[in-house]
């Protein structure tokens, strides 16, 4: 049987009753705290929801009203809106991950394929190969698996390490090819960016030495959700490649609406060599622990790239990636619930006249005034986790955007801790 957590379909007006369920039971609780009634059926925020049970609560809190308005009325009154009560879990704003998890299909799958935990990876890796290379209309010598993306990562930065390379990035940037490289002896030549936050091309360009092997950047950047053009950046891949390889990791692709933003995967199927464009199965598909990630490149530079990989693949989240990648109704449903979550995150940043960037991924990132470990250390007691610290923005925050309910509840408590 399927958990209740999945069934995405009913999930925008779930989340709208559990909060009215939430929303409910905190006004029973202040009834409690004044001593003037005996205690009222009380809502569980686990519990289905349904009509008989939303009845019977508006009964409870009617009766409640009644016998305890006075702090009740005080509340009211003292807010221009409902409070927003704590959700029972812990918010994970701090991973970039889909508050949503895997979809109901993928995890179907994941099911099925349960008996074949015994066995070796070679069937479904060649399932999955098989729906990257329809997709992307690439032959499968142009695509390469990896345990999660952070594998091929950590393998491009070996393979600089290796031949005692400089790698040229932005910065701040994702750090998983940069720390690799430089804890096994290659040299990391960080280019801040741009006084608009962006990436700056130009700038790397003449960052660049003989020595360069790899010039690494992240579309959309992380932790800046800024993006580069398509435009743009395939005529500075065109360029650099002629002197190093370019890696793109595209973790964040499936979030950007930007019509301006494109692909580099474009790139290889045109036959550009030096290049290798990186994916994802952790970000918008939710599966962040079955560790399933792609790469795209000139056949001769994926050879050299798989002879240095160490993972090794697991039958269940092949299974629960081929599958995934081809339920197109999840992933929309993710981005529209994504999109919702982001409005109420910029309405806070608005409010509260913060600065910040235009969000084209799943966490926003935005300046706090003050150093982000406070920032973190006070959500924290609230029980939300946020993200750590990016130098040199430290005085900035990347929030990871989780379901609308839980960000409103976000937006709430950082307007009374820090507005």
């Amino acid at each position: 049987m399927l958990p209740a957590n999945i069934d995405y379909w009913s999930r925008g007006m779930s989340g709208a009753l559990d909060l009215s369920t939430r929303t409910l039971e905190g006004l029973v609780t202040l009834s409690q705290a004044s001593g003037r009634s005996s205690r009222p059926k009380h809502f569980s925020v686990e519990a289905p929801f349904s009509r008989r049970r939303f009845l019977k609560g508006m009964g409870a809190i009617g009766g409640a009203s009644m016998l305890a308005s006075s702090p009740l009325q005080a509340v009211m009154e003292s807010k221009p809106g409902p409070l927003i009560l704590p959700p029972n879990h812990v918010i994970r704003a701090n991973f970039n991950e889909n508050p949503y998890g895997v979809s109901r299909v993928a995890l179907r799958a994941i099911q099925n394929t349960f008996d074949q935990a015994g066995h070796y990876s070679s069937g479904p890796r060649q399932r999955v190969m098989e729906v990257m290379t329809n997709l992307h209309d690439l032959p499968p010598e142009n695509v390469i698996l990896g345990s999660g993306s952070g594998e091929l990562l950590k393998a491009a930065g070996l393979m600089v390490a290796m031949t005692k390379g400089s790698v040229v990035c932005a910065d701040p940037t994702y750090h998983d090819l940069v720390r690799f490289a430089e804890s096994n002896g290659a040299e990391i030549i960080k280019v801040p960016v741009a006084d608009n936050l962006g990436i700056d091309l130009e700038a790397m360009k003449k960052a660049m030495r003989k020595d360069t092997k790899i010039v690494y950047i992240v579309n959309p950047n992380n932790p800046i959700p800024s993006i580069l053009a398509k435009k743009e950046l395939e005529d500075f891949v065109k360029e650099v490649s002629k002197k190093c390889m370019v890696f793109v990791d595209e973790a964040y692709y499936e979030y950007v609406e930007d019509p301006s933003y494109g692909s580099m995967i474009d790139l290889v199927r045109a036959g550009q060599k030096n290049l290798i464009v990186t994916r994802t199965a952790s970000k918008i598909h939710g599966m962040a622990g079955l560790r399933v990630g792609f790469g795209f490149g000139h056949v001769d530079l994926l050879k050299k790239l798989s002879q240095i990989q160490t993972g090794q693949m697991n039958v269940l989240g092949l299974a629960g990636a081929a599958a995934s990648y081809k339920d197109t109704e999840f992933q929309n449903f993710t981005r529209r619930k994504t999109r919702e979550s982001k409005l109420i995150m910029e309405e806070m940043i608005k409010d509260l006249g913060l600065r910040t960037t235009k969000s084209h991924a799943n966490f926003v990132f935005f300046e706090t005034g003050r150093a982000v470990e406070e920032i973190n250390g006070k959500l924290k007691e609230k029980g939300i986790i946020s993200g750590r610290p990016f130098p040199p923005y430290l005085k900035w925050s990347r929030v990871s955007l989780q379901k609308p309910e839980e960000m409103r509840y976000f937006a709430q408590t950082y307007k009374q801790l820090f507005g």
